[in-house]
């Protein structure tokens, strides 16, 4: 049986295969060159004076979802700073244009005692808050020997990983039972928590609901509207390995149907940009792609949105919305951004990450589930050629979306007596 100390003797001896893992990782891109000593625990920036609150988030999905919580702790406590760590590059250039004042971003360590050692030597946090699902059992296990209060926010577990870590009681049970206090985002999550060891569980909404509308530049958006004109449009979000493909395919088939017809493709991680031009110039369409600073024009059929941080500004132009991760079993992405914006929501059958979500959506006809990449074409045709019956979706569905403003507000009340005060926790 795997326990806590076997983990760790483990991290210790495997360090020349991860100091190999991450030599790739920076070869393919997939590390931050300049900053890459943070994920060996090194400091890229000096510990400011004063209670620092801790949020850990794994990549891009995790930290949107936990910004309006950074900005209501640093109301509440307006002498205190919150260092928010993500593991990928484009959770970090999210969080370089995102973050409030007195708060900023660093790369967490990688899980390796001599990484997290020096990285908690240097922060000494006053409070940790993680984010979701990341059990990084060396991180969590310092940072509890320290004192340092723990608690998880917006917890996710999936029945899948519940039965996973089941299955490690020896390992998870201590680092879950670290947690001062664990809020779940729905009750089945809360049973899971219990059953591992959490300690104090309660369940106060999901933080997705309270997130505030992806951010545009009013002119930038005027200027792709303009150039888009009259023509039908949709967008294809947060696309995956396997999904582009299937894509192209709709759009071929809507294509014949819906003259002038323009997709916008934006993938999941913008540095495939290449590989998905290529994709689309071997399926014999013409594109243009927002790296390359281009707009569509007439003759464009693919616009590839590889760039961080403009889903707001594509979901804006479009009445409808496709969120991948969904026809891949990936489990899907977050449905309530487009609605957030005036879209109406469509995705595939695998939205496991989001299932309160879709359930409230489709109750009201606000979301609605495809099949497959045939189901997919049939509906948009429908939509797109009819555009005020995606606008009474997509009004529905805003109204869902903007409702779960007291969820905010619930999860900082109860985070409130863990807050450092001047002295400290």
């Amino acid at each position: 049986m795997i326990g806590l100390g076997t983990y760790r003797a483990l991290t210790d001896l495997s360090a020349p295969f991860i100091a190999l893992y991450l030599a790739r990782r920076r070869q393919r891109g997939a590390e931050d060159a300049e900053r890459f000593g943070e994920r060996l625990g090194r400091p890229g920036l000096d510990r400011p004076e004063g209670p620092l609150i801790w949020v850990h988030a794994a990549s891009v999905g995790e930290a949107l979802s936990v910004l309006p919580l950074i900005e209501e702790v640093l109301v509440r406590r307006p002498a205190a700073h919150v260092l928010l760590t993500t593991g990928t590059v484009s959770s970090a250039a999210l969080a370089r244009e995102r973050l409030p004042a007195r708060a900023f971003h660093q790369y967490v360590p990688v899980d390796r005692r001599a990484y997290v050692r020096r990285f908690l030597d240097h922060w000494r946090p006053d409070l940790g808050i993680w984010v979701e699902s990341e059990i990084w059992p060396n991180l969590l296990s310092e940072t509890a020997a320290r004192g340092t209060p723990l608690i998880l926010v917006n917890a996710r577990m999936s029945e899948r990983s519940f039965r996973t870590w089941g299955r490690l009681p020896g390992l998870i049970r201590p680092l879950i039972g670290g947690f001062a206090l664990c809020l779940a985002q729905n009750e089945g999550v809360a049973e899971r928590l219990e059953g591992l060891g959490a300690r104090a569980v309660a369940c106060r909404g999901d933080l997705k609901w309270a997130a505030a509308p992806l951010p545009v530049a009013v002119d930038l958006r005027d200027r792709f509207a303009a150039a888009i004109g009259a023509r039908p449009v949709w967008v294809a979000a947060s696309t995956h390995p396997g999904e582009e493909a299937m894509l192209l395919d709709v759009h071929r088939r809507l294509a014949a149907r819906l003259p002038g017809l323009l997709t916008i493709l934006v993938p999941r991680h913008p540095k495939r940009g290449g590989e998905i031009a290529a994709l689309i110039a071997g399926a014999g369409l013409a594109s243009a792609r927002r790296s390359e600073g281009g707009l569509p024009d007439e003759g464009t059929a693919i616009y590839l949105g590889d760039s961080l941080g403009e889903l707001g500004l594509f979901f804006r132009l479009a009445p409808v919305a496709f969120v991948g991760g969904s026809l891949v079993p990936l489990g899907g992405h977050n449905p309530l951004e487009p609605l957030r914006l005036g879209a109406m929501v469509l995705y595939g059958p695998h939205m496991e990450n989001f299932a309160d979500a879709v359930a409230r959506l489709e109750a009201c006809g606000a979301g609605e589930r495809v099949a497959d990449p045939a189901a997919l074409a049939d509906r948009l045709a429908v939509l797109l050629a009819n555009p005020e019956t995606s606008a009474t979706h997509a009004a529905a569905g805003r109204r869902i979306a903007d409702g779960g403003a007291g969820v905010l507000a619930r999860v900082a009340d109860e985070i409130e007596p863990f807050l450092p005060r001047n002295g400290g926790p």
